[in-house]
């Protein structure tokens, strides 16, 4: 198997745990009574899921973070906010409806990321055929919210 294929695969299983996520979390937002109690044990979980994976690959990668720049870490601020907005609108907007619109906002600010080459991505320009995509997603999501 190609390493493209590999990575498309990786991704399209990280892609079918996004809306299992938010159904999970969303539900347990609902059982605590609380989304920010919910995604505060989302992330002791996934603190203790990356801590474990870390000392088994590469345990002393973790001290060039000091190093780092220092606006790198604001992504932990974008998942919070990712897994805080899905936790509290999900049970009221419906899964579907929040993804769908997560979606279009990542592939919104993927071909930008990627037509800039932001924060070191390859670049990519933005096509006609990409932005027809992008265009085709939005009325996606249009056409889904008029049940």
């Amino acid at each position: 198997m190609s390493p493209s294929t590999s990575y498309a695969l990786i991704m399209l299983v990280a892609g079918i745990g996004i809306p299992v996520l938010a159904a999970l979390n969303s539900a347990l937002g609902t059982r605590l009574g609380s989304p920010v109690a919910a995604a505060s044990v989302l992330f002791v979980v996934a603190l203790i899921s990356t801590l474990l994976v870390l000392m088994l690959d590469q345990p002393r990668a973790v001290l060039g973070a000091a190093t780092a720049p220092k606006h790198l870490f604001l992504a932990g601020c974008l998942v919070a906010f990712y897994v805080l907005s899905i936790t509290w609108v999900a049970p009221k907007f419906g899964v579907g409806n929040a993804v769908f619109f997560v979606l279009l906002g990542q592939l919104i600010s993927a071909a930008a990321i990627d037509h800039f080459g932001l924060f070191g991505a390859q670049v990519s320009p933005l096509s006609l055929t990409r932005a027809g995509g992008i265009a085709l997603m939005a009325a996606g999501v249009f056409v889904t919210q008029q049940v």
